[in-house]
């Protein structure tokens, strides 16, 4: 008897560390800290909020179905924005709008893979990725990075068998938070290229990166569409994440396979939630570095703070984005470790075992802190409470 498809992959990972807070009791001197999802929790800014209302109440179209591949207005917008962001050439034609950059992952591994091939994902990786692949029976190949969290593309070069269909790199990285240096990314390309496969690169967090100019120059080679395919997500730019709105930009080719699988299970994105993305890419420039300052700031927060961990033992491996990524200095695997911080600390955080195949021994001394809504003072209070846990 085979297996039914979502039977091949684990539970979701966020509503499961979310079963661990029942029975537990809070308190308002020691209230539930939450660094277990990587997602704003305040709404949109109010000029945004006020839109999607004007735009629901005078825009008749936007209650019905529109086209598979989202708005033109918001396709050509990304097009233009994204071409001058990273010095290339991207048409309209080669935007797609999707119900968030999962969805887009999605559509990316459908028009690529069939059942059997493979995918390179480095580890630590992000867990819906993988479980998109287990439900496809794609097999993931696990890529482990050093310590450095960054994946080594002579390492994937001898991973590559005639069933790789692609190799896929997120940066700024969900878990680890480091930022992939523009020639590694450029090395990666030049091997998918080489070995004729994908390189898919998530880039739902760009709009944090640290760095000044272009992460990369891929967008700069005349014929980048024949190889690469990138993913964005307009959901923590702009706290659309309700909304589910992102977007996947590769050739025109590629993106009339990806049109069959979206109109089957969506039809069309949120139509409210183009609209808004469109305002917020058109208006809300000035706003989103504002907001890019205050994730850098708590950032280096965590940087600031992190060697009160240090003489317990605490490693910080990787931070950037929403994420810090860290080694914990106890005996018991990480994912008891997650939930003993629960009932201890009041800490709410995911282990490294969500984030590795199972039974690796570095995921079960890995942890994972999503700190886009703890501020500084919030990160220095989480800090004292993993510190205050002491030997368990």
């Amino acid at each position: 008897m085979t297996l039914p498809r979502t039977a091949t992959t684990f539970a979701p990972p966020v509503m499961e560390a979310r079963r661990w807070l029942e029975g537990v009791q809070f308190t308002q001197d020691m209230p539930l800290i939450n660094v277990s999802q990587a997602a704003p929790v305040d709404p949109p800014p109010e000029a945004l909020r006020r839109h999607i209302a004007e735009t629901a109440l005078n825009v008749p179209d936007a209650h019905l179905y529109g086209p598979v591949l989202g708005l033109p207005e918001l396709r050509a917008e990304v097009a233009s924005q994204f071409s001058a962001a990273y010095g290339g050439d991207i048409a309209a034609e080669q935007v797609s709008i999707t119900s968030g950059c999962n969805q887009a992952f999605c559509a990316a591994i459908m028009s690529l893979c069939g059942e059997g091939d493979e995918v390179i994902l480095p580890t630590p990786w992000y867990f819906n990725h993988k479980m998109w692949l287990d439900m496809l029976g794609v097999t993931a190949v696990p890529l482990p990075t050093g310590a450095d969290l960054l994946p080594d593309p002579d390492q994937a070069a001898a991973l590559m068998t005639d069933r790789t269909r692609a190799v896929v790199l997120v940066t700024p990285n969900n878990p680890g938070g480091v930022e992939y240096p523009s020639d590694l990314v450029q090395s990666f390309f030049d091997l998918a290229r080489d070995k004729g496969c994908a390189l898919i690169v998530d880039e739902t967090y760009r709009d944090f990166d640290s760095r000044t100019g272009p992460p990369h120059n891929l967008f700069a080679d005349p014929d980048w569409h024949d190889t690469l395919i990138q993913l964005y997500s307009f959901s923590k730019a702009y706290r659309l994440t309700g909304h589910r709105v992102g977007a996947m930009i590769t050739s025109a080719t590629r993106l009339a396979e990806a049109e069959k699988f979206l109109d089957t299970v969506t039809i069309c994105p949120n139509q409210l939630g183009q609209h808004a993305a469109l305002w917020g890419m058109q208006n809300l420039g000035q706003w989103l570095s504002g907001e890019r300052a205050e994730i850098l700031d708590r950032r280096a927060a965590i940087s600031d703070h992190f060697p009160m961990l240090e003489p317990g033992g605490w490693k910080l491996m990787g931070v950037g984005a929403y994420f810090a990524y860290v080694e914990h200095p106890f005996d018991m695997p990480s994912d008891q470790l997650a939930q003993t911080l629960v009932r201890k600390a009041h800490v709410l955080t995911l282990p490294g075992t969500m984030f590795t195949p199972t039974g690796d021994p570095d995921g079960k001394k890995q942890m994972r802190i999503a700190f886009a809504n703890v501020d500084r003072a919030g990160i220095q209070t989480l800090f004292e409470r993993l510190q205050g846990v002491g030997k368990l």
